[in-house]
């Protein structure tokens, strides 16, 4: 199938490339690589460098003629959206609404968008299901929440298929330090250069952790099914930013101890997200525990025999 990714480039996005091409398909990216980068990609993949909201979408998809499209391109930093709220709603918002219409224009049969629990704000309850309330406390949340209403009455009016994936909290390889849910590494990062780690708050806050791998499958599991409907992609298991701290630092060789800030007052406390819909009717389900997943993320960060012997137990041949 012809398929289109946005934010391709990405280390979202970039992953769910590699699985599409892996099974065969003709795939197309647009990026416009604020954040993204060349050597993500697969370099089967055709790549357009633009803004998904400028006028060269409509050349674009003329070209290409996609069948499907994945939009995961947006403004994920959250400092962003705080200092330039504008900004994200334009990315947000604006550039899904140019990607709709493309859509429409050009006979797109299906868009797969890619949201965030973000959108859900403060948990009423535990574990977070797809019926939970929306009531997103972030300028991010509040964007991608408007994006997700625009898709559920744009797509219908005009037979485009759609399904929504609210991702928890994604990590993995090729992740920078800006993005949703970069904590991971950010410590990363910090530790290898041997700098002091902040912590906000007491450490003991609790978010749901997903590997990025089992999030490029989640995508394509929903390439020919979960036609309207939206999914937590999730591992629906808590960890606090304490456990995360000590696991990094355990396979980091890092000596130093974290210093504890005052906390900020638009974080979320708690949240993890229940994964059992998708689950039950996607052939999808997260095959990496948070261990797992980040031994892989470490080894393919930093590389070296040594840290892959320390981190998996085996020699790297």
């Amino acid at each position: 199938m012809r398929v289109l990714v946005t934010g391709g480039c990405g280390f979202i996005g970039s992953s769910i490339v590699e699985e599409l091409i892996k099974g065969g398909h003709e795939v197309t990216v647009i990026d416009n690589l604020s954040s993204g980068s060349r050597e993500n990609l697969d370099p089967r993949a055709h790549l357009f460098v633009a803004d998904i909201r400028s006028t060269d979408m409509d050349d674009i998809f003329r070209i290409t003629r996609p069948q499907i499209v994945y939009h995961q391109a947006g403004q994920a930093d959250l400092e962003n959206s705080i200092d330039y709220p504008e900004f994200d709603a334009d990315v947000n918002i604006t550039g899904t609404l140019r990607i709709l219409k493309c859509c429409k224009d050009y006979a797109v049969r299906k868009i797969i968008f890619a949201s965030s629990a973000a959108v859900y704000g403060q948990p009423r309850h535990l574990s977070v299901n797809e019926l939970h309330t929306t009531s997103p406390i972030t300028f991010y949340g509040i964007s991608k929440y408007t994006a997700e209403r625009y898709i559920e009455s744009f797509c219908p009016m005009y037979n485009i298929e759609y399904t929504i994936l609210r991702y928890s909290n994604v990590y993995g390889e090729r992740q920078g330090t800006r993005g949703e849910g970069s904590i991971i590494s950010i410590f990363l990062k910090n530790m290898l250069a041997n700098k002091v780690i902040n912590i906000y708050g007491d450490g003991e806050q609790t978010a749901d952790f997903i590997y990025v791998k089992d999030v490029a499958k989640a995508n394509i599991s929903v390439l020919h099914d979960g036609n309207g409907q939206i999914f937590n992609i999730s591992t629906n298991t808590a960890a606090s930013i304490n456990e995360l701290y000590k696991f990094i630092k355990s396979y980091t060789n890092y000596q130093k101890e974290p210093i504890y800030c005052p906390k900020r007052q638009d974080h979320i406390e708690h949240i993890y997200l229940d994964n059992s819909k998708a689950m039950k009717l996607l052939d999808w389900q997260p095959e990496y525990t948070l261990e797992e997943g980040l031994k892989e993320t470490i080894v393919n960060y930093v590389g070296g025999s040594q840290y892959y012997a320390c981190c998996t137990g085996y020699e790297k041949k």
